[in-house]
C-alpha cells in the first residue's frame, strides 16, 4: 500500500555476522560510497557499551550485557531514522550490526537450550525490539560469513566459533521472518561487496 505521507520510505541496511567477517570494513566503504555519516551511519554500538559499562568479552553470556547492547543499538537506530526522515535528499540508513546480534550472541553463549530460550524470549519480547521488528522485516540485512584468515584477536570482540555463530544468525533471522542476503569467502574484494549491497538495496526498493 502506498503511503499518503510526504516522507519518502527509508532504506535501512544492516551488516551483521560472526566476528572478523569484515563488517566494519564493509560498512566504512559503504558509508563513503553512499555519502552517509552519523547519525544515518551507525557505527558499532556493542564495543562502546562494553567500554562505558565495564563489560569485557568474558561477560558476553550475561543477559545484562546483551540487554544493554540491544537498548543502545535500538536507540541509535531510532535517532538515525528520525534524522533520515527529516532530510530532503538521501533516505538511507546504514548500521554496523543490529539488535539481532544481541539475540544471536545470547543464544550462542547460553549453557543449554532452556537457558537460550529463556533469554531469547526476554530480548525478543521487549517492547523496544517488537517496535523495531516490523522495520527489520522491511530492511536489507546482509549476513557476512566467516573468513578464517581474517580472524584477529583484539582482546575485545568475542572469538566465537564462526560457523556455529553463523548457524545461530540464520536460525534467528528465519524465526523472526527477516529476509537476508549472504556474502561469503567467495567474495573477498571490498569493491565487489559494496556493489553487491548496493544491488540488494536497489532490488528491494
Amino acid at each position: 500500500m502506498r503511503s499518503h505521507s510526504n516522507e519518502l520510505p527509508i532504506t535501512a541496511i544492516y551488516i551483521i555476522g560472526p566476528s572478523s567477517t569484515g563488517k566494519t570494513t564493509l560498512c566504512s566503504a559503504l558509508s563513503k560510497a553512499l555519502a552517509l555519516e552519523a547519525p544515518s551511519y551507525i557505527t558499532e554500538v556493542a564495543r562502546k557499551v562494553m567500554r562505558s559499562k565495564g563489560f569485557t568479552r568474558e561477560h558476553v553470556g550475561k543477559l545484562e550485557m546483551q540487554e544493554a547492547i540491544m537498548e543502545a543499538q535500538l536507540d541509535a537506530e531510532m535517532e538515525g531514522r528520525m534524522y533520515v526522515a527529516h532530510r530532503g535528499q538521501s533516505q538511507m540508513l546504514l548500521s554496523d550490526r543490529s539488535a539481532v546480534d544481541a539475540i544471536a550472541y545470547t543464544i550462542l553463549t547460553s549453557k543449554n537450550k532452556e537457558e537460550a530460550e529463556y533469554k531469547r524470549r526476554i530480548l525478543v519480547g521487549s517492547p523496544q525490539f517488537q517496535l523495531a521488528l516490523s522495520s527489520y522485516r522491511q530492511a536489507i540485512f546482509i549476513l557476512l560469513t566467516p573468513v578464517p584468515e581474517w580472524l584477529v584477536d583484539d582482546g575485545v570482540r568475542s572469538m566465537d566459533d564462526g560457523h556455529r555463530c553463523l548457524a545461530v544468525f540464520r536460525q534467528v533471522l528465519s524465526e523472526l521472518e527477516i529476509k537476508y542476503e549472504e556474502i561469503g569467502g567467495n567474495m573477498k574484494d571490498l569493491s565487489d561487496r559494496v556493489e553487491f549491497v548496493k544491488w540488494a538495496a536497489n532490488f528491494r526498493q
